[in-house]
Order: C-alpha cells, then structure tokens, then sequence
C-alpha cells in the first residue's frame, strides 16, 4: 500500500491555511503553534477531526493515516526538551568535524580509543572463549578413544 499523495489543488488548498508551514506531494508540516493548538485540545479530550476542522483543515484530506500520524507526533513533541519547535532543521545528520576546536578533536579522539580499547577487549573475551569450547571438544574425543580402546 502506497503513500496518498496530495494533489497540486489539494497542497494549494493546504498552503493557504496559516497553521501549515510547508506541504509536498507526500508530507506536511505544521507550525509550532499548530502543534501546542493541537495537543492542548488532545489534552481536553477533543478527536483529532474535531481539533483540524476548528484550526480550518480538512480531516479528510490527511486520512486516517496522516492523523494517526500527527497524534503520535504531538504526543513525542510533549515529552521532548525542545517541546513543540520543529528540531529537523537543527540535527543535519552526522556532525561536522572539519570545524572542531582542538579540545573538541582531542576529546573525539579519546572517546574513540576508549571505544576501540573496549571493542579490542570484547574481540579478546570472544577468541578466548571459542579456543576453550575447542579445547573441551578435543577433550571430549579423546575420552571417547580412551574409553573406546579400552573397552577393546
């Protein structure tokens, strides 16, 4: 089951609502007032149908999906330190390290050793433990011949 893309009229008719900062063919993005509106009427027991149509969007047009969707966004927006404010913008993916003051490399560079120390130690536990499991099988096999000459 595919996305429900919008349609160019349907993302026009999105644009002009002032509570939509951005819309695309496949996502929309709501305004941080929108978003605190939105689980403040959550709070008060409204259905998320109701809290759109008063903001002047039509429920319908999101579908259940979208709703769900922005349920379960405003619910992880109230738990997080940032709040409501769209942090999408701030976290660009991997941190840049071409701009890093020299204590900033030196303690990157630390952490790394110490990541890599305790990686080298779990590789040595690992090795150390399939030479014992071999150990014991070999034992094992020459109980079995003792026991098996013996018996001859």
């Amino acid at each position: 089951m595919g996305v429900n893309y919008f349609t160019e009229e349907q993302q026009g008719e999105l644009r002009k609502n002032p509570y939509i900062n951005k819309v695309s063919d496949k996502s929309i993005t709501y305004t941080t007032e929108f978003r605190e509106l939105f689980a403040n009427g959550y709070r008060a027991g409204k259905i998320p149908s109701q809290i759109l149509t008063e903001c002047g969007i039509d429920h319908q047009l999101l579908g259940k999906k979208r709703k769900d969707a922005l349920v379960a966004m405003v619910k992880k927006c109230e738990l997080r330190s940032d709040g409501f404010e769209d942090i999408r913008k701030c976290n660009l993916g991997r941190p840049v390290t071409k701009d890093l003051t020299d204590a900033e490399r030196i303690s990157r560079l630390e952490h790394q050793i110490k990541y890599l120390k305790q990686e080298n130690e779990f590789l040595k536990k690992i090795e150390f433990l399939d030479k014992k499991a071999e150990w014991k099988e070999k034992q094992k096999q020459r109980q079995k011949k003792n026991s098996n000459s013996s018996k001859k």
